[in-house]
């Protein structure tokens, strides 16, 4: 078992966008991250003088390669300048960053231990590991370091504050007030003083800090902060960390001091956020009322137009919640108010809408709190006693009417007034006012009107007026009214949205009413049809995009669903706000078992902003701080939490693995590392940030909204789905790995994250995963239910014989010790194993008898016999999706019973523990899921070919009557039910040949092969893999059309083309256009099916010219390398390019492209198909489907004795992507590790990579 990282760590180490260096050479060499680059050092070179210095040419090959994401080149350059320089720091700890970015953890922390314990100084090693410490997790380190650095140069002001910084990106708060008070009494800087007091804060707001301590951290930062020797307000920012100590203090007198002061007053006029704190203070204080005098001021004296000023006159006229009523006082404020308001909304006009809905907010108050002029239904308090006031409401639907009359010309006038319906009596007027709204227009304005008019009229309609007789006849109008509006845009560019686009929003969220009321599918092909041919018009429509992706996956059309999804060009934040509209419960959608990464990889790339605020985040705050942007800290940490701990991030990470099992075979790697993740997830505090309100809901008020409606399985899963599925899983990989607590601390790489969970921290690990909640069941379909009891059950029943039969800690870390020595040629360092009797079969001896077999429980029998059942069910629902559901829950249940009893697969542990009745059971348990799995498959199959038949797709678009819509052309409607009848039969087959190849794969008691190219994840091979090392090598010509259909399973996989692994590739194409630069040459090439980029990489020691200088444009090349990726840019990193000159070359190279795709797919010729797996071959090329190992000793036979030594040494070997380290082939050999370094020497040199 190898040494394992979390995935927190793992992510970050193939971060290819990681910005390691800042923009200039001098820049990445000589400023450390994070320093004010504006501000001045003496010590420093001038920039013009850091380019002449010598060692800067030395070092800027490795600097390119790590800016370009050339991890590989950058190694190399590192390891020529080792041989001359090997005790440099800086070298070394380049070196380290790119092993680190190439998923060389092993290798890189040898010399990052090696760099750290010499205690560097320079300002270069230190900016260069404290990348490599961050890449590793490693923020203690990271401190340490920098504090070592700060021991040996005290005097160093650039130091201090790295060493500062350091800890405030650890959130080490304490650590980092203590050294920004000794900054401030050394440097004597004011700047160090703030940096003191806000750490103080921060310290305070930290979850980890008792409660007591906090009062007196807002003590102490607050006697810091009046003994500074200038006061706070001479700068905006110091002023508002002043406010919020005296704030939390409750220091109301000194608050109104320093904001009555002139400056305060000036600075509170400018800065929003100081603003927004004297709002908080005065609100605290009870001071409402000058605040709403001095916002009446800045209303009507400087124009002021915030909406916040209007909101603090209302609060001084009427608090938000109900109080004491009656007084004359209340009646005179709620006039004054009113004119005020009133005469704001005549002096604007209107240019703008502040003062108008200001009078309707003012109205709906009054109306709380029994005030109104004209009369509530909603409950008013008089002595904290509630009572109902009944009279008419009149004036707020005259408001109502008045505002609709000035703005309905404006789109937002819907959303504006959408808050304020909350009448009973008064809806039949307003629907009567709205229904004599003009519907004939020639003007956008007028559409608008007319659309805002549809909206209201929709949105307050009353149960007893939904039926599904009138919702057709909306959808007809809504739908009439579209086309008779299109010609108002026919002028407008392809990038703007038409006027009429919300008309078909409305026929959307009818049509998917219409569906609930029913139950005919029908109605949500009529919705596709409408909102697809909404977007020919509005490409750029991402509300219609958004109803389409949540109608397609009802509909079991993933594939649609995800194109719509990626047209909307999803970027940043987005990733966590918006994703769940497709991955949510995206596993039953999967084909990851036929090898489509689809949705898999769609799942890494929603991770991505997520890797970027652990690498970013802590950069801006350290930004904020040299800026002294003290107000943006706590929001940058904010910010920082809720991303780290969002619900949709690990919604995401659960449903990647249910992916990601089905596709890799369950080996101890990828056990160990996602157990480890699961419980950090477990220990987490979420915070939903996910975006529901983004979806154009326009149903009735009486109707659940949109929202609500388009839900899969009519679930949402929060973070009681989430729970439940870690404690499932949790407890599955716990069974499968032989990692406890003590071997986790050992090998864990990177710090241990904090637990921000609220729990009984008595409780145990164990006990709180046999904890049970109802609530959290509630989020969870029937079906997932059924799972999770099977689940549970499974690891109650399995759990004494997995505890038994665990190897000791010792042993594990033995294993662990050993591959890392593999590896890296070095021990595993802090690791002691002492030695273990063993019995003959090599396991571990155990003194205490194994607990007495138990037959399998009820539920674990059960489950797969009730599926039968549930099936029958499924299959004669009218819409795939849930038939999909109860098909992927059974191949999940079938692989975590695999991942369970997978300890026992081998007979040796099976014997000596005295384990074979247990077996008896497996076997038997295996075999009826089995079955049922055929059935599964068969059923599935059946389905998928009702679904793409003729009368499948023919079926809705008879139903769609020429009356409903009258100007789709019928061709239009065939394509779009051919496209929705081909992604359902297309999804439908491919789980089921997923499941058929997962109950026939021999790695699960079956027959046949199974995923033979092993997991793209996990650095040990499976049983039955192919070798990665000999495919890697392997040669094979490919169009550009295919490399360009390549796909990764996550950005440092291997790559596939039609699900085969690509190791070298070669192209024949014509150079379009060529970019030479200084250390590299990128060509753009063509063949006709596509076009890609061939970068060649200079040496610095190589004659470019003379060697590629024969390059030219617009002749044919053939280009040989391999397919790399930067950011989303594909291109060959080539190592050969050469001129054809011989025209038949082009034709053979197709010819021999077109060979080795059939070979791939068919088999070679004259062969069985299955004879892909029985070949015996003695290495990888691209006419062989397989490579085989075997019969490699004859043809080494003419070598001396020492290389045939080497080499059989190295095929004894287990295959592995890292290779042999040089230090173990001198060791077997018999010869000193400078002997081995000779031999390499020349081989590289004789590669022409030396």
């Amino acid at each position: 078992m190898a040494a394992f990282t979390p995935r927190q760590t793992s992510k970050v180490l193939g971060g290819k966008n990681t910005q390691v260096f800042l923009q200039t050479f001098a820049d990445r060499v000589l400023v450390v991250i994070g320093i004010d680059t504006a501000h001045q050092h003496p010590h420093r070179y001038p920039l013009s003088e850091c380019l002449q210095q010598p060692w800067t040419v030395r070092y800027a090959p490795i600097y390119e390669a790590l800016d370009t994401g050339s991890n590989k080149s950058a190694i190399v350059a590192c390891n020529k300048l080792l041989k001359k320089h090997p005790q440099n720091e800086l070298i070394k700890s380049l070196k380290a960053l790119a092993l680190i970015r190439s998923q060389k953890v092993e290798e890189s922390l040898v010399l990052c231990d090696e760099v750290l314990e010499l205690k560097p100084t320079n300002d270069a090693v230190l900016t260069a590991m404290m990348h490599v410490l961050r890449g590793l997790g490693r923020h203690n380190d990271m401190v340490t370091m920098f504090e070592e650095a700060y021991k040996k140069q005290p005097t160093n002001e650039e130091l201090g504050a790295q060493t500062f910084f350091a800890n405030v990106r650890a959130s080490h708060w304490k650590s980092a007030h203590q050294i920004a008070t000794r900054m401030y009494k050394q440097f004597q800087e004011d700047r160090y003083l703030y940096w003191s007091v806000i750490s103080a804060i921060l310290q305070a707001r930290d979850i980890s800090t008792p409660s007591n301590m906090r009062v007196i951290l807002f003590k102490l930062a607050h006697r810091l902060i009046t003994s500074s020797p200038t006061p706070s307000y001479v700068n905006a920012d110091r002023f508002h960390l002043h406010l919020s100590i005296l704030r939390e203090l409750e220091l109301y007198d000194e608050a109104e001091k320093l904001l009555d002061s002139d400056v305060g007053k000036s600075i509170c006029a400018t800065n929003l956020s100081c603003n927004e704190i004297r709002r908080d203070i005065w609100k605290r204080q009870g001071r409402v009322q000058h605040a709403g005098e001095l916002a009446e001021q800045l209303i009507l004296e400087n124009k002021g137009r915030n909406w916040l000023e209007f909101l603090a006159v209302i609060d001084a006229t009427l608090p938000s919640q109900p109080f004491e009523v009656g007084s004359s006082a209340s009646e005179e404020k709620i006039k004054h108010a009113e004119e005020l308001f009133t005469k704001v909304a005549e002096i604007d006009g209107l240019k703008d809408r502040s003062g108008f809905l200001a009078l309707i907010e003012l109205e709906k108050r009054s109306r709380i709190h029994g005030l109104s002029k004209g009369d509530s239904l909603l409950p008013v308090y008089r002595s904290n006693q509630p009572f109902i006031l009944k009279t008419d409401s009149t004036h707020l639907l005259k408001l109502l009417k008045e505002y609709f009359e000035k703005f309905s010309d404006k789109a937002c006038c819907f959303e504006d007034l959408k808050p304020y319906i909350i009448l009973e009596d008064g809806l039949d007027e307003l629907s009567s006012f709205l229904e004599a709204v003009p519907t004939s227009f020639t003007t956008v304005s007028e559409l608008r009107r007319l659309i805002n008019a549809f909206k209201f009229r929709r949105y307050s309609l009353s149960s007893s007026q939904v039926s599904a007789e009138t919702e057709l006849q909306r959808v007809a109008e809504y739908t009439r009214y579209y086309f008779e509006g299109l010609p108002l845009g026919a002028g407008l560019a392809s990038t703007e949205l038409q006027p009429a686009d919300d008309l078909m929003l409305l026929a959307g969220n009818a049509l998917v009413n219409l569906w609930k009321l029913t139950g005919n599918n029908d109605h949500l092909f009529n919705a596709v049809y409408l909102l697809e041919f909404a977007l020919t018009k509005s490409k750029q429509s991402f509300l219609t995009r958004l109803i389409l992706i949540r109608i397609y996956r009802l509909l079991g059309a993933p594939s649609l669903a995800l194109d719509h999804y990626r047209a909307m060009q999803i970027k940043q934040v987005q990733h966590d706000t918006l994703s769940h509209l497709i991955l949510s419960r995206s596993s039953t959608f999967s084909l990851a078992s036929t090898g489509d990464l689809t949705l898999a990889t769609e799942c890494l790339e929603s991770t991505q902003i997520y890797l970027s605020n652990s690498q970013e985040t802590g950069d801006y705050i350290v930004r904020a701080f040299t800026s002294e942007k003290y107000s943006q800290i706590p929001e940058f940490l904010v910010f920082e939490d809720w991303l780290d701990n969002s619900l949709q991030r690990d919604i995401v990470k659960m449903e990647h693995l249910r992916m990601r099992l089905t596709h890799e075979q369950i080996v101890s790697d990828v056990i160990d590392m996602e157990l480890i993740e699961l419980k950090f997830i477990f220990d987490r505090t979420h915070y939903d940030n996910r975006d529901f309100q983004i979806l154009p809901n326009y149903q009735p008020l009486a109707s659940p909204g949109l929202n609500e409606q388009t839900l899969l399985f009519g679930k949402k899963e929060g973070n009681g789905w989430l729970t439940t599925f870690l404690k499932a899983y949790i407890r599955a990989l716990q069974q499968a790995s032989d990692l406890d607590d003590t071997v986790e601390e050992k090998l864990l790489i990177g710090d241990r994250p904090k637990q921000t969970a609220d729990f009984d921290k008595k409780l145990s690990l164990r006990e709180r995963l046999a904890q049970d909640s109802p609530e959290d069941l509630q989020e969870l379909t029937p079906d997932e239910v059924r799972f999770v009891e099977f689940a549970t059950a499974l690891a109650d029943w399995l759990e004494p014989y997995h505890n038994h039969a665990r190897p000791p800690p010792a042993v594990v870390l033995a294993e662990a010790a050993k591959q890392t020595e593999l590896k890296t040629g070095h021990p595993l360092k802090g690791v002691e194993i002492p030695p273990l009797p063993l019995n003959g079969n090599g396991h571990h001896k155990k003194d205490e008898e194994p607990p007495a077999v138990q037959e399998p429980p009820q539920a674990v029998v059960t489950y797969f016999e009730g599926l039968t059942t549930r099936l029958e069910e499924a299959r004669t629902h009218s819409l795939p999706v849930e038939f999909l559901h109860v098909s992927t829950l059974a191949q999940e249940a079938f692989l975590l019973l695999v991942m369970e009893t997978l300890r026992f697969k081998s007979s040796s542990v099976v014997k000596a523990n005295k384990l074979g009745a247990l077996v008896t059971s497996f076997k038997e348990l295996k075999t009826a899921a089995v079955s049922v799995l055929k059935d599964v498959a068969a059923s599935l199959i059946q389905r998928g070919e009702l679904e793409g038949s003729a009368e499948s797709w023919k079926g809705p678009v008879e139903a769609c009557t020429g009356a409903l819509v009258p100007r789709l052309d019928h061709d239009f409607l065939v394509l779009h039910s051919k496209k929705i009848a081909e992604a359902r039969r297309k999804v439908l087959d491919g789980v089921a040949k997923g499941i058929t190849r997962l109950y026939e794969s021999n790695y699960y008691g079956g027959g046949g092969g199974y995923l033979q190219g092993g997991s793209p994840f996990s650095q040990s091979g499976s049983p039955g893999g192919v070798r990665r090392t000999e495919i890697s090598n392997s040669l094979r010509p490919f169009t550009i059309a295919q490399l360009n259909k390549a796909t990764q399973a996550h950005t440092d996989a291997e790559w596939r083309v039609d699900d085969v692994e690509v190791g070298q590739v070669t192209v024949v194409a014509q150079v379009v256009t060529i970019n030479r630069q200084a250390t590299n040459c990128v060509y753009l090439i063509d063949d006709g099916t596509g076009q890609i980029e061939a970068r060649h990489w200079v040496d610095s020691n190589e004659d470019e010219g003379s060697k590629w200088g024969g390059i030219q444009e617009h002749r044919y090349v053939r280009v040989t390398g391999g397919l790399k990726a930067f950011g989303k840019k594909r291109y060959i990193n080539t190592i050969h390019i050469r001129d054809v000159k011989d025209p038949h070359e082009i034709y053979f190279h197709t010819l021999e492209t077109i060979t080795v795709s059939l070979i791939h797919e068919r088999g070679p010729p004259n062969q069985n198909v299955q004879s892909k797996a029985e070949g015996s071959g003695t290495s990888m090329n691209a006419y062989s489907a397989k490579a085989a190992s075997g019969g490699l000793s004859d043809q080494f036979a003419h070598l001396p004795p020492l290389q045939r030594a080497i080499l059989k040494f190295i095929i004894d070997q287990p295959p592995r992507d890292e290779g042999i380290h040089v230090a173990l082939i001198a060791k077997a050999i018999g010869a000193s590790l400078e002997d081995a370094n000779k031999i390499g020497h020349v081989a590289l040199c004789s590669l022409r990579l030396l």
